[in-house]
């Protein structure tokens, strides 16, 4: 059996509840006949009897009616059953390395993904390593869900120096400031960080980019708004209530009507980071980091 488990043991005690007593229970129940059951397990029927004692045991509950020909559940067996099979299953699908070999890659982002080379890391990804799929996952935090293990790789922007992180920086995305539509500074063809000192900042510490540092320290924004997502940033901005600056790629992938953006010619670029865990890395992020370094080149080359 696979990792050293055996089906049976005539060795169990009332606490010693392992994989290979519901192994044991799910063939008598499938085959209604501990002669038959045993046989299937490769197991003296007198094993197979303790191995349902033992289980019964530790249950508390009588699983199998003994008292005709023909062994029947209970009504605690019929539903022990279903808890049984579904642990069993479970268990074979965690450990098997076929499945382990062509799980999902899933990718967080928390607002742009990878601006706009989303779409043909997709698309490649999907013609090139057929076998594992790439899912695509939104999750609104610094690091798009990495940390908390929803996803095993993700795309991040700004530095990130967190304990047990790799990365690797992919390219840079100018920033833009996002103005409301019909305010006089969406009519600018460009702005400067002095155009909107005097505005409320509106900040998003959750996922952001931005904070008040970006300003010189005697030209800072006097008030500001906090949200914790993408979407709240911009429905905020297009209510007039302040400005915000983001990476060029929100101008693409988050177009809104009440929003405008406009080019800022001061300001530093954005790295944008590949970024997974070292320490439970999955087999498929190293064809990720080749595939999205490969896009980005022919991006910057203009081949793509």
């Amino acid at each position: 059996m696979p990792i050293g488990l055996r089906l049976c043991s005539e060795d169990m005690s009332r606490t010693n509840i392992e994989l290979r007593h519901l192994r044991c229970f799910l063939a008598i129940a499938e085959e209604g006949n501990l002669t038959r059951a045993a046989t299937r397990l490769h197991l003296t029927q007198p094993a197979v009897s303790r191995t349902l004692a033992a289980l019964e045991r530790h249950l508390g509950a009588r699983l199998v009616d003994r008292s005709t020909h023909h062994l029947a559940l209970t009504p605690e067996g019929r539903s022990f059953q279903d808890r049984a099979a579904a642990a069993v299953t479970a268990f074979d699908t965690a450990v098997d390395p076929e499945l382990l070999r062509h799980r999902p890659l899933r990718l967080g982002h928390a607002w742009s993904a990878f601006g706009p080379y989303t779409t043909p890391l997709l698309r490649r990804w999907r013609t090139e390593h057929p076998g594992t799929p790439l899912e695509l996952l939104r999750v609104d935090d610094r690091t798009a869900g990495l940390l908390r293990g929803e996803v095993d790789a993700a795309l991040l922007r700004g530095p990130v120096e967190l304990p047990g992180l790799a990365t690797e920086e992919l390219l840079t995305e100018e920033r833009v400031a996002a103005v409301p539509a019909d305010s006089p500074l969406a009519a600018r063809t460009s702005l400067t960080l002095a155009d909107l000192a005097t505005e409320t900042a509106i900040l998003n510490p959750v996922s952001g980019t931005t904070t008040l540092d970006l300003w010189p320290a005697t030209a800072r924004p006097r008030t500001t708004l906090t949200v914790a997502n993408t979407d709240d940033w911009l429905s905020t901005i297009a209510a007039a209530r302040g400005i915000g600056v983001t990476s060029a790629s929100t101008a693409t992938l988050h177009p809104h009507p009440g929003v405008a953006y406009r080019p800022l010619t001061d300001t530093p670029p954005v790295p944008v980071l590949l970024a997974w865990r070292e320490a439970d890395r999955h087999p498929a992020v190293g064809a990720l980091v080749e595939l999205a370094r490969e896009i980005a080149r022919e991006g910057r080359a203009g081949t793509l």
